[in-house]
């Protein structure tokens, strides 16, 4: 039992660190690809703020949604540990080719997978395993971050140009070129918290059903620490592909447009962390930056690199699932 809790924890914190070169992207693709910092600058200083979160957000709310995606009843492990070799596998598999799927939701899809197999392997209800109310919770917003994140974008954006339309353009650049190291400061400093609660989430669940915490709601100050400074070591190994993709294909980026993304990417992060909603950081970005190109026009945005995207974001949680399931069912036999 304590060999299997070591390795989920081990796992656990490795897939932050992953999910920190991962979702590097999210919150440097504009910043890298506008030249306000190069790419070793921008890693540092996402890094950086990815880190201050821990300092910031304490009450660990999306940590207890996570928590509380399966039913405590079908928590064990082996469920635990095929969830995240499935949300590993998926995760690197999709950095391998730059995509910009969601970490989160691949961790969700792995958790629920495994646990539904294992109400299955016990002859009940697949579905009795999941808590609908979180579950739906999480997968409503899977639309409703990146629409949010858009509209947020808009609105920013037109304020933005209405306010810098008398300023000289070489002066106006200057300035929104060092705006955009506060926005894109803020946007990484919302990824930190909502990200690594996720997995902070994850390694209690493990710990109460290992027996060594009596509930989820008694988390020791080691885990947030471990899990803050995976993520911001992960962000450190960059994502470059990614960021390719998030930077340059999906729309042509300016400094003015990187503020308005990523100052509507912060704001969006960090309303759905105050209501403990565990979002795709890398879904409210895309949204965000689709805003600032539709503010310019609706042909501005490459649609069909958008489209592709969207078919990763629906494809992550079942895929997640089934390899969980698969998974699951392996270690079933074999441990």
């Amino acid at each position: 039992m304590l060999t299997i809790l070591v390795v989920v924890i081990v796992l656990a914190v490795a897939f932050d660190y992953i999910n920190g070169f991962h979702d590097a992207a999210n919150s440097i693709a504009t910043i890298v690809s506008t030249k306000v910092l190069t790419p070793f600058q921008a890693v540092l200083w996402a890094a950086a703020f990815n880190f201050a979160a821990y300092f910031y957000f304490t009450d660990h709310k999306v940590a207890n949604t996570i928590a509380k995606t399966v039913v405590e009843n079908y928590i064990t492990l082996e469920v635990i540990l095929a969830g995240l070799i499935a949300a590993i596998s998926w995760n690197l598999f999709t950095w391998y080719y730059g995509i910009p799927s969601s970490s989160s939701h691949t961790l969700i899809g792995g958790f629920a997978g495994a646990g539904m197999a294992h109400a299955l392997f016990l002859g009940d209800s697949i579905m009795g395993a999941i808590n609908l109310g979180p579950t739906l919770k999480i997968i409503s917003f899977i639309v409703l971050a990146p629409v949010i994140g858009m509209l947020i974008s808009i609105v920013i954006t037109l304020i933005i140009l209405h306010l810098a339309k008398r300023s000289r353009p070489a002066v106006a650049e200057k300035w929104f070129k060092r705006l955009q190291l506060v926005s894109s400061a803020a946007l990484s400093f919302a990824h930190g918290g909502n990200d690594a609660q996720k997995v902070m989430g994850i390694i209690v669940v493990a710990m109460v059903a290992g027996g060594y915490l009596p509930n989820a709601d008694h988390m020791p100050e080691w885990i947030p620490l471990t899990c803050y400074s995976a993520i911001a070591l992960g962000t450190m190994s960059g994502g470059w592909k990614i960021v390719k993709t998030m930077g340059t294909k999906i729309t042509k980026v300016t400094a003015l447009e990187g503020v308005g993304a990523e100052t509507a990417g912060a704001l969006t992060l960090g309303i759905t962390e105050h209501f403990g909603i565990p979002v795709s950081t890398t879904h409210t970005i895309t949204g965000s930056i689709i805003g600032v190109g539709l503010v310019k026009r609706v042909s501005a945005v490459r649609w069909g690199v958008t489209i592709s995207l969207l078919w990763a974001w629906v494809l992550t949680i079942p895929v997640s699932a089934i390899l969980a399931g698969i998974t699951y069912g392996i270690m079933h036999y074999i441990l």
